[in-house]
């Protein structure tokens, strides 16, 4: 019995891999099966669970709940778009690496700043240096288009453009989507090596008490800050890819609302575990484009699913699904 209490975490770690081959698999048919509108709604999704994945860095493996996480998205979108009217560029590779280089500086700075606390102070300090880039993206209207934001066209991707006369919503459900497919796939398997790492470890006994990991030599406001580098730099990645899908960004994404839909879609798939952010941004994008679609009240129909679901899995969608799982391993031994 020993044996095989030791053996099962290895077996499940294995199936969820397998799991998540196959997860990746399925994605990868969609274009072929699905409506190009149906592929780019899938795409968003699939952009939000990236900035999910960085997010559920601080909040599921910290125990830090920021606020702010619309700064670094928009970071990654306002960099590109600048690029676009200031440069001219129209590469995808370097839309990306400037995205991630961008972010990483503002979280980086914002880190130093908010990681040295914990709890409300620190989620209202988030909040606080968000809305000041959101401020100056309003405020600024020569260089960032103030309300009326910035226009991004279709990029080109590993060299080549949308031909002449392509449509453009072809384009994006096959070529683009592929292309955020890939990057996704990346990220989801760095994400996994990195909260499993040791320093994945560490962040989880800074959750868990920060006082005893401080005691056996954990740096916590070094490891923390890192942990506030990577996932703004995730989310900054997010925000890069995002805005050539939607063609435009404005200073919306950078409002504390948006980062509020981030905490929503992560608490809605469950924060305790590693793919409960990614099921929850491809559900609540297609609960938001469904409920925009069929009513003018789409916030209420939204807000009153969502707060449904949130009470009636208090887990959250895959927190739910860990539990029915652990259900059944332990049923044979009773």
């Amino acid at each position: 019995m020993t044996e095989l209490a030791l053996a099962s975490p290895r077996v499940w770690s294995g199936r969820r891999v397998v799991i998540g081959a196959l997860a990746v698999g399925a994605l990868a048919v969609i274009p072929a099966v699905a409506s190009p509108f149906q592929t780019i709604t899938i795409c968003y999704g699939l952009v939000f669970a990236i900035a999910a994945l960085g997010f559920n860095l601080l909040l599921g493996y910290t125990g830090l709940l920021s606020f702010g996480h619309s700064a670094y998205f928009g970071t990654g979108a306002y960099v590109v778009a600048l690029l676009v009217k200031y440069l001219g560029v129209a590469s995808m590779e370097l839309f990306v690496v400037a995205g991630i280089l961008g972010s990483v500086v503002v979280a980086a700075v914002i880190g130093v700043v908010c990681v040295r606390y914990t709890r409300i102070f620190f989620g209202i300090l988030t909040l606080s240096l968000s809305q000041v880039l959101w401020s100056l993206a309003f405020k600024f209207y020569h260089v960032t288009g103030g309300s009326d934001g910035l226009r991004v066209p279709t990029p080109a991707l590993l060299g080549t453009h949308i031909a002449p006369g392509e449509d453009k919503m072809t384009y994006l459900a096959h070529r683009y989507y592929y292309y955020v497919l890939a990057i996704f796939a990346v990220c989801t398997a760095l994400m996994w090596v990195i909260v499993h790492s040791p320093f994945g470890k560490a962040l989880q006994a800074i959750r868990d008490n920060e006082t005893r990991a401080e005691f056996v030599g954990v740096q916590v406001w070094h490891y923390r800050w890192v942990a506030f580098v990577v996932s703004g730099t995730y989310t900054g990645l997010a925000g890069a890819l995002w805005v050539p899908l939607n063609g435009l960004t404005t200073p919306d994404i950078l409002h504390w609302t948006f980062s509020g839909e981030i905490v929503f879609f992560t608490v809605l798939g469950g924060f305790g575990t590693f793919s409960g952010p990614i099921v929850g941004a491809i559900v609540f994008n297609y609960l938001k484009t469904f409920a925009v679609g069929y009513t003018v009240y789409w916030q209420m129909f939204l807000g009153v699913v969502l707060v449904t679901l949130v009470l009636a899995l208090p887990t959250g969608i895959m927190g739910m699904v860990d539990r029915l799982v652990q259900g059944r391993r332990k049923a044979p031994a009773s």
